[in-house]
């Protein structure tokens, strides 16, 4: 009665027009050793481990915290999966080692000795003989040039030689760590995400890999616990052709999780030597965690058994909503903006619904499905979108121009596409807010307008009168082909 009651009223609210302006759904995501802090607040088994930034970190690192330790794992820390089957730009295989304790350093600066080593040789090589060419054709006159005359040259090219080498070793010293490099998975892209700290954990004994997450799934309106026997990497390849192992478990969200839901969890993980009873609790805390940090995301891979029969968060992956940065501000305060997109990070911080992509045409749109129209009818007259970029109903002046730096400022953009249908929104503040914008961005790409509803007389007058070079629209139709045919 109670679900009722509140399944109605939420309806009533949402059929509201302009109520509230609907937000982009963005997920807070931390890295790993900061999930692992968490979970280990909430009485989760989770692995020893410290994160690092630098090569001094490490070592220190390595005598403080892993003193009596002789190997240790080495995560790279990105916001990104597959991290262990990954590839570094600068040609190091894999984001995740295990490694001897005294051999953490030489990974996460991958393998300086020994490129600095080839490298400083090659130059040296090629110094040796700059300077055997310079001894043959000037000090022994093969040029007929006083050899006293010639000393201060031959002494420049040697301090040249030196300074070539120097300047070639700064940069194996810089482009050779793992740590500030950028890491390529199969969920960063092709761009990859740069690795600004590397986690160094204990290795631990395992027995036994296995699969364990917590999501919101919308057929039961609430947390659903997804756990396989079998874990690990490829989870998804696994999960495609052995469907049978993979069991789910739906929990009321007003009654909580209960002894009997954690049970099928722990029997559809089937563990081998963990202790049952342990076990259980371990998944009811790791429920608790998910819905006391408003999580709408809980993934561990693997969740493993030790030879010490624990059960133990081998790894961690959390989301959170962002709605409830509110009430969760010490975890929200451990978001990495260096991990996001730019352009994201720019929208949210003006409170605009922005979501990047790869295409050529900028499009600035009112209303979620309007926008994604938009995007369909660009693409349907061959061309790509640049963003999902949605003002929203409210949006203030101030807004739109924010709006307009954020498309002028991608490199791929070409051209921008404005397709504004006044209803809440009125087309007067789109057209001045891109006025205002003109004036403070350099627009030096083609910019199409299509503006059709509240107040569009004075808002094509506000761009009329601003003397603007605008490609104006009469339609929605009419805005795409004309901004496809801009990039010609």
């Amino acid at each position: 009665m109670v679900r009722g009651m509140l399944r109605k009223l939420a309806n009533q609210s949402l059929s509201v027009a302009g109520k509230w302006q609907q937000q982009q759904l963005r997920r807070l995501n931390i890295h790993e050793y900061q999930g692992a802090e968490l979970m280990g607040k909430y009485g989760i088994n989770v692995p020893k481990g410290v994160a690092v930034a630098s090569l001094d970190e490490v070592k220190k690192a390595i005598q403080d915290v892993f003193p009596n330790q002789s190997e240790v794992v080495v995560k790279s820390q990105v916001l990104a999966g597959g991290r262990g089957l990954g590839t570094f730009k600068n040609g190091f295989q894999g984001g995740v080692h295990i490694v001897k304790a005294d051999q953490a350093e030489e990974i996460a600066s991958f393998r300086l000795s020994l490129h600095l080593k080839l490298i400083c040789g090659h130059h040296w090589l090629k110094c040796k003989l700059v300077k055997r060419w310079t001894f043959k054709l000037f000090l022994k006159g093969e040029m007929g040039w006083p050899v006293r005359a010639l000393r201060p040259f031959v002494f420049y090219l040697k301090v040249l030689c030196w300074t070539f080498e120097m300047d070639n070793i700064k940069i194996v010293l810089q482009d050779c760590k793992m740590l500030g490099q950028i890491l390529v998975t199969k969920q960063t892209g092709a761009q990859g995400k740069v690795v600004s700290k590397v986690y160094l954990c204990e290795k631990m004994s395992l027995v036994n890999e296995m699969y364990f997450s917590i999501i919101l799934d919308r057929a039961t309106s609430g947390p659903l616990i997804i756990a396989c026997r079998k874990g690990g990497t490829s989870i998804e390849d696994l999960a495609e052709k052995f469907p049978d192992m993979i069991i789910k478990v739906p929990i009321d969200v007003f009654k909580g999780i209960s002894d009997e839901d954690a049970a099928k969890v722990v029997d559809g993980l089937a563990p081998k030597v963990a202790d049952r009873n342990d076990s259980i609790e371990q998944v009811k805390k790791l429920y608790n965690l998910f819905c006391e940090t408003d999580c709408t995301m809980l993934e561990i891979n693997p969740l493993a058994e030790t030879s010490d029969n624990k059960l133990v968060a081998a790894d961690a992956k959390l989301n959170f909503d962002d709605n409830a940065e509110y009430r969760q501000k010490e975890i929200f305060s451990l978001r990495d903006s260096s991990q996001e997109d730019p352009r994201e990070v720019a929208a949210a911080k003006a409170d605009l619904n922005y979501i990047g992509l790869d295409g050529e045409i900028g499009c600035m749109v009112n209303g979620a499905g309007l926008a994604m129209a938009t995007m369909d009818i660009i693409k349907l007259h061959g061309g790509t979108p640049a963003n999902f970029l949605d003002v929203g109903g409210n949006a203030t002046e101030g807004q739109v121009v924010e709006a307009f730096k954020i498309l002028t400022a991608d490199e791929k953009v070409k051209a921008i596409l404005v397709n504004i249908f006044g209803g809440i929104m009125k087309c007067d503040v789109i057209a001045s807010g891109i006025v205002n914008a003109a004036k403070q961005v350099q627009l030096k790409v083609p910019v199409i307008v299509r503006l059709e509803g509240t107040n569009v007389e004075q808002g094509k007058r506000i761009l009329k009168e601003s003397g603007m070079k605008l490609i104006t629209a009469e339609d929605l139709d009419d805005a795409a082909e004309k901004a496809v045919k801009a990039l010609a």
